[in-house]
């Protein structure tokens, strides 16, 4: 059985399909599971152990790049393709490829080119997303004949516990942080579409939460935000800290995380990495039904996690209404009592 899956959209939106190779491969255990995916999430994908094959999606309409994908899904002899979020560029690709089963949402114009859909209303956020992903992938078990294999828990990603260790060993080498002091990320990045806290809100959270010596701040940069992240550390000139800009790719900066022992940030895609690898973390969410706190949930534990919206009085995306004295507190509470 050589099964492709999709999901070529955003960083965080490809870590919460990370269960899906689970269940797959533990339901199937011969199979192949090849993702499709751009260039940019693919560290993420090699890294999972239930991900045999990545396939790089060129993101482009140009009929070239359309016919070499194609070409390349056609030769690669798919049985199925389950795509977790489809488009039209994507339903006419595997649509020509000729892979026999095509699964997708029945959603808008794309699902014309799939044979199996499954109905779903995810903008409604009445569960998580990785639980939509899941009930495609269980709908494919169910139609092929095979069981539903049971649904594992946190972590959904992880690296060399030696390596990650040492590389621990060296980031506190290398910003003179004590060994023995836990390390607390906060990444005030973007976040796509999702609306964040304001820096300033950012720095009296880190203020509050100040752990004096048993913890140490460190503010985190992807590429490109850099700027934004010298403006907040600016703010911060009280509060002790460190920046850490990730210049060495996905992969390095995702066994950085590894090593946290707490993440804080709004719902961005490095926050879902640190849910995969169930690091604990506290996440900053809107209440817009399309993208709350349950709708993008973390990976982690529920005991690892912690979620903060405006309140039922305010508009449901101004972030500025949320309780950074509240949000601290229960923080500090939950994760930094030691």
């Amino acid at each position: 059985m050589n099964i492709l899956v999709v999901r070529n959209d955003k960083l965080g939106d490809f870590v919460l399909t990370l269960p899906c190779y689970v269940m797959l491969k533990t339901a199937l255990p011969d199979a192949k599971i090849a993702v499709l995916v751009p260039e940019y999430t693919a560290d993420i994908a090699h890294a999972s152990p239930f991900i045999d094959e990545v396939i790089i999606d060129p993101g482009k309409t140009t009929i070239p790049e359309m016919v070499n994908l194609v070409k390349t899904l056609h030769a690669s002899d798919f049985d199925a393709v389950i795509t977790l979020f489809s488009t039209a560029r994507i339903g006419i690709t595997v649509f020509l490829a000729s892979i026999k089963y095509r699964l997708a949402p029945a959603t808008k114009i794309a699902q014309i080119f799939y044979n199996h859909r499954l109905t779903q209303r995810r903008s409604r956020s009445e569960k998580p997303e990785y639980a939509y992903n899941l009930d495609l992938i269980k709908k494919y078990l169910l139609d092929t004949g095979n069981r539903i294999a049971p649904e594992v828990k946190s972590p959904f990603l992880s690296y060399n516990k030696v390596a990650v260790s040492q590389l621990r060993d060296k980031f506190c080498t290398q910003y003179n942080i004590s060994a023995d002091k836990k390390l607390i990320y906060i990444h005030a990045g973007s976040g796509g579409s999702a609306n964040n806290l304001s820096l300033e809100q950012y720095a009296g959270l880190a203020a509050r939460i100040n752990p004096k010596n048993k913890h140490a701040l460190v503010l985190t940069a992807g590429p490109g935000e850099e700027d934004k992240i010298s403006r907040l550390s600016n703010l911060m000139h009280d509060t002790p800290h460190v920046v850490y800009h990730s210049i060495h790719g996905l992969a390095n900066f995702a066994q950085h995380i590894a090593f946290a022992d707490l993440f804080i940030s709004g719902s961005t895609g490095p926050l879902h990495i640190a849910g995969a690898l169930n690091i604990p973390t506290a996440a900053f969410y809107t209440r817009r039904r399309s993208a709350t706190p349950l709708r993008w949930q973390t990976l982690n534990s529920p005991d690892r996690r912690l979620a903060f919206t405006p309140p039922e009085t305010a508009n449901e995306m101004d972030m500025s209404q949320i309780d950074i004295d509240k949000a601290a507190s229960e923080i500090s509470e939950k994760f930094l009592r030691d």
